[in-house]
């Protein structure tokens, strides 16, 4: 008999992300956590690694600008690309949406929430 192998990390994080779900790994023995999903905690080596709901809170750590083209009506496309800080200790690169890219400061406080973009489930924030 034959078992197909489990996916990995992250096809496990992308999986969570098409359910609607924020999960990050956590080490059982230490307590910490760890992102971008992978199979040991960096530096311990420590492979115990379990799935745990993410409170989707963090600040932004930093921010920029990226300019685009004007859209064909004249509204701008411009959009960020953020650093965030989860409060869980992890950061993870995204974009803050639902105010205009210029307005992202860093130290802001946002929630997280899963969008769908280019077809795909990602996780962006907005202000909290």
């Amino acid at each position: 008999m034959t078992t197909e192998p489990s996916p990995g990390p992250e096809a496990q994080f992308r999986a969570f992300l098409a359910e609607g779900r924020l999960m990050l790994q956590r080490s059982r023995t230490t307590g910490r956590y760890v992102f971008f999903p992978r199979i040991a905690v960096p530096g311990s080596g420590e492979r115990d690694l379990e799935w745990v709901e993410a409170s989707g809170l963090g600040t932004v750590y930093a921010t920029t600008v990226t300019r685009q083209r004007p859209n064909p009506d004249g509204s701008s496309a411009d959009y960020n690309i953020a650093l965030i800080d989860l409060d869980e200790g992890v950061r993870m690169m995204s974009r803050v949406e639902g105010i205009p890219p210029t307005e992202v400061r860093i130290g802001m406080r946002v929630k997280a929430r899963i969008a769908t973009i280019d077809g795909a489930p990602q996780v962006v924030f907005d202000p909290a």
